[in-house]
């Protein structure tokens, strides 16, 4: 049996990416293997195609962190059957018409859940339930600040702020991408291309500030401190560009945590966390759905990493294989 997969074999931008065929290999105990019917496209992706990525998986490799479809095939020992539909995990792997999962890496689909929601639902919920909620301690109420709002990671922070009843300040670089948020949950909009981050905040809050900034993007520390009320948070999520340096003193003197943000780090050295957010996060499938704006054959997965490059995603991209 073969098929088709996305293969990484030299680092550098997306254009390296090749669709070759591979001879599927036979399942050891307690393996499944997945008909892929939708695959996730995240920054992380083109972070690890670069070799920017804090994993940094042996050549040659096949990207994709999240991914949904079928199983065609179980080993003794599999905890699914065939036929059922799944999440498949893995940080490699995903961009591919099949894939092979161990126990620990598969899921099952949420119940009404297309592929498509599916498979972008991980990345960016986990992601952004953990900073939030688990990591930032945000409150009904509390004013938030959400960077990079209308991307994967931050669709799904404006989401879960709005659900939990706090009151949601959006940052994207257009007016189509900041009337996006608006229909996830967002209150107040900010055009970064047209309007200062800080000079809004302080206007659409009085000069009171946000209590917490969930920030995927990395703005520069002097903004995240400038909008930031008394004694509030910075979550660091991850970053497109420069990375900031906090200066000590004004974190001090203002108070504030600064928080670096790994979701799945951080499970790995205390898992007991994601036993206590599993149920948590199960239950937003009933209220909250990723938003897909764009789907791509696999054949086009370097286009896929050029739009998250470019930023022109709103919400997610999937591939389908």
């Amino acid at each position: 049996m073969r098929y088709r997969a996305a293969v990484c074999r030299e680092l550098g931008p997306p254009s390296v990416l090749k669709i070759e065929e591979i001879e599927a290999r036979p399942l050891k105990e307690g393996e499944a293997r997945i008909a892929l019917k939708s695959c996730g496209v995240n920054f992380p992706d083109l972070l690890m195609v670069a070799g920017k990525y804090q994993t940094k998986p042996d050549l040659p490799f096949t990207p994709g962190f999240e991914s949904a479809g079928d199983v065609i095939e179980v080993a003794p020992g599999a905890k699914v059957r065939v036929g059922d539909r799944v999440i498949y995990r893995r940080k490699t792997g995903g961009f591919a018409e099949q894939a092979i999962a161990a126990p620990a890496e598969v899921v099952a689909a949420p119940e009404g859940f297309s592929y498509d929601e599916a498979a972008t639902f991980t990345v960016g919920f986990l992601t952004a339930f953990h900073s939030i909620v688990t990591r930032g301690q945000v409150q009904a109420g509390e004013r938030v600040l959400i960077t990079g709002a209308s991307g994967g990671v931050g669709m799904a922070a404006v989401a879960i702020c709005h659900h939990i009843g706090a009151e949601v300040i959006a940052a994207a670089s257009t007016d189509e991408k900041c009337a996006a948020t608006r229909k996830a949950g967002a209150t107040h909009t900010i055009n970064t291309s047209t309007t200062r981050i800080d000079e809004a905040v302080k206007a659409i809050t009085g000069g009171k500030g946000v209590a917490c900034v969930y920030d995927p993007v990395g703005i520069p520390a002097e903004i995240a401190l400038r909008v930031l009320s008394f004694g509030g948070r910075i979550l660091i999520i991850g970053f497109a560009g420069d990375i900031p340096v906090y200066p000590a003193n004004r974190v001090l003197i203002k108070c504030a945590s600064v928080i670096g943000v790994r979701a799945g780090e951080y499970a790995r050295y205390f898992p007991q966390v994601r036993v206590e957010e599993a149920p948590k996060i199960e239950a937003l499938t009933k209220v909250v759905r990723p938003y897909v704006s764009k789907a791509y054959p696999l054949a086009d997965c370097v286009q896929a990493l050029e739009d998250i490059a470019a930023r022109r995603a709103i919400g997610r991209i999937v591939l389908h294989p």
